[in-house]
């Protein structure tokens, strides 16, 4: 059938199964949102304040959910908005399908107003991405869209669209919705080497990053760990891949990761990597990490073999089908003397917790277990509560936690928790410093528009804490434009009444207690303003070029 190119963009997003989008208009997409407006009843549109906070909402959307989210803005600074979103959900392998509107193709190039090379500017930062110039292509563009990014390793896909195409009349028949490529090995010459490797091993460990979540192999990962008597930790992106609770998970590892798992690292003699990339704050200084051991990496995407460490064994997939071809090569095996090791550092671990009374970082975040939903989404911002965040708070299922990991861009927050409470229909719980939150704060206005179920646990220190740690431990306290001046005066409660939410500002473990059951009961977005000393610290931390041994452990020691 014949359609104007407009109406091909919004019945090609509700045949691959697509329920809501996030966007913000423009001249460029007005057509799309006219066919937007005349189905909605078959497709949700949620205005934002600000593109950006529709490219991390669809990424929040897409990391609860492991389907993708999907964006629009329209050209030149609408379409720039997105970079950040764009690039967030790149570097974390998030599947996301971003359309913006360009200006028509006879303008192309001559500098026109709000014309930008949008497919240019996000090369670096997309799997692929398309510039549509004649809609009989654009179904076809549209649903290859879908396929890419949720094929192989996930992430972003772009597909601008020139407007005269938008306009003109085009071929349409609808179609199934894309589906993955099925899944498939590479390279796995070396398997019964790296199977030799490990049953050879006194002190084998698991490390499992967010590949492990986008291939659904948590239960291979657990039978692994069980089959080779292995301890498990994580990187940020693996938390909520294996029970927080299970007796061999140790935790997250690294630059503020748990002790126990950290040192766990750093004494295993064979690290078996699933679905992770060693970035930097896994490893701490590379020329140390791994000297005396064997690193047996398991992963999608043969680019990360040997990229930052030296890898013994490289073996390319999909990770369940890699670990069903390796287990069966694998010795059932009983390292009582690692496991005893490890029972030690779990013990170290416990003599190093904060104990203090009173609301502390640590006490509020299990003030929060205590209260919510075991299998509630948490998202995080970017910061000391990220990582406060990741230390303390319990996952009991995959996707249970959504934070920004390898950008690490301030302002995620806010406009992910939206995207992930529309996406599971569940209360959220954002855990957001005051640095990040004001990047973001116009979202809000989104929140409550869309009575987005969210309880916004604002950890209020009145710097910018992570920075701030540096510049007291290794800068001398030299607080060079850290200090939250004017946040400190700000009435967060009274922004958010303003915006026509609710909240409660809270100085004691008590009150915040109160307030995340009010908080449990609300009908909206409920935003409690938790005062945190602007001296607190997120420990352990190593030094920089430290390596793993190189752990600072307690709050006296740091200062």
């Amino acid at each position: 059938m014949q359609l104007q190119g407009s109406e091909i963009v919004v019945r090609t997003l509700i045949e691959q199964g697509v329920d809501v989008v996030f966007g913000f208009p423009g001249a460029t997409v007005i057509d799309v949102y006219d066919a937007l407006l005349a189905h909605e009843s078959e497709i949700r549109h949620v205005l934002v304040a600000h593109e950006q906070g529709a490219a991390h909402a669809a990424d929040g959307y897409a990391r609860a959910t492991g389907r993708p989210g999907v964006c629009l803005a329209t050209s030149g600074p609408g379409s720039t908005n997105l970079v950040t979103g764009i690039a967030a959900s790149f570097m974390d392998s998030t599947p996301l399908v971003v359309v913006t509107g360009n200006v028509a193709t006879t303008q192309i190039g001559t500098d026109s107003f709000q014309e930008i090379d949008i497919t240019g500017v996000t090369l670096p930062i997309t799997k692929y991405n398309y510039f549509v110039e004649d809609v009989d292509e654009l179904a076809r563009t549209m649903r290859e869209a879908f396929a890419l990014a949720i094929s192989g390793r996930p992430g972003p896909v772009l597909v601008d669209i020139a407007k005269d195409v938008q306009q003109a009349m085009g071929e349409y028949e609808p179609q199934p919705a894309a589906v993955a490529d099925a899944p498939r090995l590479q390279d796995i010459t070396q398997l019964e080497a790296a199977a030799a490797c490990i049953n050879a091993c006194h002190r084998p460990l698991v490390y499992i990053g967010g590949g492990i979540i986008a291939a659904g192999a948590e239960q291979d990962v657990l039978a692994l760990a069980d089959k080779v008597d292995a301890p498990i930790v994580s990187s940020l992106m693996g938390l909520s891949a294996v029970p927080t609770s299970h007796p061999r998970f140790l935790g997250m590892e690294g630059m503020h990761g748990r002790y126990a798992a950290t040192k766990a690292m750093k004494n295993a003699d064979c690290i078996i990597a699933l679905g992770c990339r060693f970035n930097d704050r896994s490893t701490g200084d590379r020329e140390r990490f791994g000297a005396a051991v064997h690193i047996v990496h398991v992963d999608i995407d043969g680019s990360e073999i040997n990229k930052t460490t030296n890898d013994d064994f490289g073996l390319v997939g999909d990770v369940r089908l890699v670990l069903a071809e390796l287990m069966p090569l694998l010795e059932q095996a009983d390292h009582n003397g690692w496991g005893e090791l490890v029972a030690k550092l779990r013990n170290d671990e416990a003599s190093q917790v904060d104990e203090r009374s009173g609301l502390t970082p640590r006490s509020a975040l299990l003030a929060v277990n205590a209260v919510r939903e075991p299998d509630s989404v948490v998202v995080t911002d970017v910061g000391q509560h990220q990582m406060w965040s990741a230390q303390h708070l319990s996952f009991d299922r995959p996707r249970s936690f959504v934070t920004n990991g390898g950008l690490g861009a301030m302002g995620f927050g806010l406009p992910a928790a939206i995207g992930a409470a529309l996406a599971t229909h569940t209360r959220t719980l954002l855990v957001v410093g005051d640095g990040g939150f004001g990047m973001s704060l116009q979202e809000m206005a989104t929140a409550v528009s869309v009575e987005a179920p969210i309880t916004i646990l604002l950890m209020n220190n009145g710097t910018l804490g992570m920075v701030r740690q540096w510049q007291t431990l290794f800068y001398d306290k030299r607080y060079a434009s850290t200090t939250l001046a004017g946040y400190r005066r700000t009435d967060y409660v009274a922004v958010a009444r303003a915006f026509g939410a609710d909240g409660a500002k809270v100085a004691t473990l008590e009150a915040l207690r109160d307030a995340l059951v009010c908080a449990q009961h609300a009908r909206g977005p409920y935003l409690i303003d938790c005062i945190i000393d602007a001296d607190e610290l997120v420990l352990p931390m190593l030094a920089p070029a430290g390596a793993l041994d190189d752990l600072i452990v307690r709050m006296e020691d740091a200062r």
